[in-house]
């Protein structure tokens, strides 16, 4: 978790220091959230690359062993066992939009092949390749609706399909009251309060970021740009 607070603090003295002007609390909140995000996908691409390379023997070295680490957060699952629940949509179900990436599909523990939608299609109606208890299969069609299939009759009520995913982070929101014309923070839940849920380390970044879109709200070019190269110089360290 980041104190979203604490980078809030950060970010109004960064902006202010040379009378550049006011981020709003809203302001904040739409680029806060918009930082989260950039991050949380950069993640991905980052990993895709990182595995191309050769492996660190030290594990707090390797870049993407660190990766793995900040997208455990958001590792979570549907099904027998689960807490999360799905809605049925014919055959299949409409998946929450928290869900960002499916990870794996299993039904009865077996492990379902993704294929697209056409894919799918083509091998269901093929006796050669039509799925089988031990080689089920699945698609997404439309971004949020998943189709499961294993050969047979599938009771959708039942518990035994189980689906692994990396869900989306949670809107991060600062929340305040105004105590003599000015902003303070109220870091009451109830009122919505919510900490970023990034990996610590990403504490600097967020600022950096959130300067970067503020720049081009405020019209200040000279932000946005020393934001860009900080961003920019972080990941390059970051790929060294």
């Amino acid at each position: 978790m980041v104190n979203i607070d604490t980078v809030y603090q950060r970010v109004l003295a960064l902006a202010n220091k040379e009378q550049r002007g006011y981020i709003t609390p809203q302001e904040f909140n739409l680029f806060a959230n918009q930082a989260q995000m950039d991050i949380f996908e950069q993640y991905f691409y980052d990993l895709n690359q990182f595995r191309r390379l050769p492996g660190n023997d030290t594990v707090y070295a390797d870049m993407a062993n660190l990766l793995e680490d900040k997208i455990d957060i958001f590792r979570s699952a549907w099904g027998s066992g689960f807490v999360s629940t799905l809605t049925a949509y014919g055959d299949g179900f409409i998946l929450p939009t928290e869900i960002y990436r499916i990870e794996q599909v299993r039904i009865g523990g077996t492990q379902c092949e993704k294929l697209t939608s056409r894919q799918y299609n083509e091998v269901r109606e093929s006796p050669l390749t039509a799925p089988t208890p031990s080689r089920p299969i699945y698609t997404i069609r439309s971004g949020n609706k998943i189709f499961i299939n294993d050969g047979t009759y599938v009771d959708f009520t039942m518990s035994n399909i189980n689906i692994y995913y990396i869900r989306k982070p949670n809107p991060a929101k600062w929340t305040y009251v105004v105590v003599g014309e000015k902003a303070l923070v109220n870091p009451d839940t109830s009122a919505g309060y919510t900490d970023f849920e990034l990996h610590p380390s990403e504490e600097t970044k967020l600022v950096i970021k959130i300067l970067g879109l503020a720049g081009i709200t405020l019209k200040d070019s000279s932000l946005y740009q020393v934001a860009s190269a900080e961003d920019n110089k972080s990941i390059q360290q970051e790929k060294q």
